[in-house]
């Protein structure tokens, strides 16, 4: 028997989709938000939240401290200051790295005897969820999807890791998803197009995984299209409210969908190279993915799935297809034009491996590497072809 969880509760999407949170049912009316840094503050836009949250009766609180790869030593000093705030929302408000934080807020304030994060990374399930609170989250870049997936990722700073955290059960989708334009408007060039391919790269492994069901082909098929269609719009211009809309409603459908199937061996790469060497996750998963449709080629099935893909959007290559879209949004043929220092690479490279071998997205790969192949792999990513 096969199970689908399509989304939380309700997802509002288009411009005023913030309004909804004035209607969140509530007891305590208190609500805890999580962000990266003062930015949005800063830029006029965390008022709209505050104001709908204030219009609805909320007292509320930020935890602004979470870094753009969320790490846990951070993350547990949210979760402190959440235990003494008691809400009953969480609102992760930022990008992926914030809403992953307060998502893992929201696990551990609801299981305190939880401490580390082994203990609720996958295989688990956990064990209490909305006995305090639900959870609602607000993308400010569409590509992680995380608005409306069971899982997150965090980093362990200690043991240069990226823990998936996710509950075998499917609890650990938010309650609401709020996808407002607005919020998006003003990210970088560069962050649009990092992010943007990262929902690109989320529709495509999740159509070619091995445990794509039809719910999340659909939905992985109309995610694809839709950026590869307005991603390049909104690198171009940033103001395209459209293509924003647009782009925010793709990287959650492709969320939705991995999140009803798996994924695969870029995410397992890209997770070793953001854990090892910082490489932001959308950027590495932008850079890898292209090799790693190469490398897949050799499997019949899915090169007839690839082509299938390339034939929507007038192609007969999705390695065509991808190569091209990476080149107009300005993406880098290899992580060494992050990194900027081989020698941290090489360093680190035989545990990049080994990390990406046990890494949790393999298991849903069409093909698994040999040992050297791996390793060759891992070389492609970072000094490119």
């Amino acid at each position: 028997m096969d199970l689908a969880k399509l989304g939380g509760d309700r997802i509002f999407f288009g411009e005023d989709a913030t309004s909804a949170l004035a209607g969140l049912p509530s007891a305590k009316k208190r609500a805890f938000i999580v962000m990266t840094g003062t930015i949005l503050e800063d830029l006029g836009l965390l008022k709209p939240v505050t104001d709908a949250l204030e219009k609805g009766g909320f007292k509320w609180e930020k935890f602004d401290k979470i870094e753009e790869d969320a790490t846990f030593t951070t993350i547990k000093k949210g979760i402190e200051a959440a235990r003494k705030f008691e809400p009953d929302w969480i609102i992760g408000f930022g990008g992926g790295s914030a809403m992953d934080a307060a998502k893992t807020i929201w696990v551990f304030y609801e299981n305190p005897e939880k401490t580390e994060l082994a203990e609720v990374a996958v295989p688990n399930i956990i064990p209490k969820l909305r006995e305090k609170a639900r959870i609602c989250c607000i993308p400010t870049s569409a590509g992680t999807g995380s608005e409306s997936t069971r899982v997150a990722v965090v980093k362990d700073v200690d043991k240069l890791q990226k823990f998936v955290i996710l509950c075998m059960e499917g609890r650990f989708v938010p309650d609401i998803a709020i996808l407002d334009p607005r919020y998006s408007i003003s990210l970088p060039r560069g962050l649009t197009a990092s992010t943007g391919a990262d929902a690109i790269t989320h529709a495509i492994e999740s159509y070619v995984c091995t445990l794509s069901t039809p719910y999340s082909d659909g939905l992985a098929i109309s995610a694809f299209t839709l950026a590869h269609e307005y991603l390049p719009k909104a690198v171009e211009n940033g103001k395209d409210v459209v293509a924003r809309e647009k782009m925010l409603v793709a990287a959650n459908m492709a969320g939705i969908a991995f999140a009803n199937s798996h994924l695969g061996i870029t995410h397992s790469i890209a997770h070793s190279f953001g854990g090892e060497l910082g490489v932001p996750h959308g950027l590495a998963n932008a850079i890898t993915l292209p090799y790693i449709i190469e490398f897949n080629e050799a499997d019949e099935k899915t090169l007839k799935r690839y082509r299938r893909l390339a034939s929507l959007v007038d192609s007969k290559s999705l390695l065509d297809v991808v190569k091209t879209l990476n080149d107009k949004i300005g993406i880098p043929k290899g992580m060494k034009d992050f990194v900027k220092d081989d020698s941290a690479f090489e360093k680190r490279f035989e545990s990049i491996v080994s990390k990406s071998i046990s890494d949790i997205c393999t298991l849903g790969a069409p093909r698994v590497p040999t040992p050297e192949q791996w390793k060759a792999l891992v070389r492609l990513a970072y000094y490119g072809k």
